[in-house]
């Protein structure tokens, strides 16, 4: 585990870093996991005061704003509740996706830990654009409009496409270079690693106004090596 965190950019009001998968963004009730990236943030700061704004599956990576102040949180937790931030994650799904674009609006229910699709939820609104199209895959960039709970994953899921790896609405199996490539073939003794093995969700850019500037700022990350290794390989393997 990282005892670092990767900082984006900081200025005296806020902090965005890119979360690496493997890592919660705050304490999850019920996980005794206490290295969160809040906690190594914290312990980077100790000078400071850090707020967490939104969160991250732990699974997934990408983009993660900190407030350093009150002010700021609630300068940009507005912008969350008013669907003024434009976030942009590249997604690998399941399957062949039809169109090359659309909306899904389907409302969400949370019933303690369990989130599910539900007309009496909250309104959940996710657009997306098929980047590539592979035998049995879909690269994706995703689009939420709205900010609920496992909605990409979710949203993905009902309508017969789950991300490519995902162990609570998909199949929890890694992508191995073996089912990609004809004639693979193992060298005697050696285990095959997977390309990638954890929720295949990147959230790579975030665009919103920074607070006591207002000034519109887009901040991107590049895609993780996992990630980026098991798409050169789709392309090369999977058509």
């Amino acid at each position: 585990m990282r005892q670092t965190i990767e900082i984006i950019y900081e200025n005296e009001n806020i902090i965005i870093v890119n979360k690496a998968s493997g890592i919660y963004t705050i304490t999850q009730c019920g996980v005794s996991e206490t290295r969160t990236v809040l906690d190594i943030l914290s312990k980077q700061k100790t000078d400071q005061k850090i707020i967490p704004i939104h969160n991250l599956d732990v699974g997934a990576s990408g983009l993660v704003v900190f407030a350093k102040n009150k002010k700021s949180y609630k300068y940009i937790n507005e912008q969350f509740k008013n669907k003024t931030i434009a976030r942009k994650y590249k997604a690998l799904l399941s399957g062949f996706v039809q169109d090359n674009e659309g909306e899904i609006n389907k409302p969400m229910l949370a019933l303690k830990d369990n989130v599910s699709i539900n007309i009496t939820g909250i309104e959940a609104i996710t657009r997306f654009k098929v980047l590539e199209r592979f035998k049995s895959y879909t690269l994706v960039e995703a689009l939420p409009v709205t900010s609920l709970k496992h909605q990409l994953r979710l949203h993905f899921w009902s309508m017969g496409n789950p991300l490519a790896i995902d162990a609570k609405y998909g199949i929890n199996r890694p992508i191995l270079l073996s089912s990609l490539k004809r004639k693979y073939k193992r060298k005697k003794g050696q285990q095959e690693h997977p390309l990638i093995s954890r929720l295949t969700l990147h959230l790579e850019s975030l665009t919103f106004k920074v607070p006591n500037t207002n000034e519109e700022k887009t901040f991107k990350t590049f895609l993780p090596k996992d990630f980026e290794i098991t798409l050169k390989k789709l392309v090369k393997y999977g058509r």
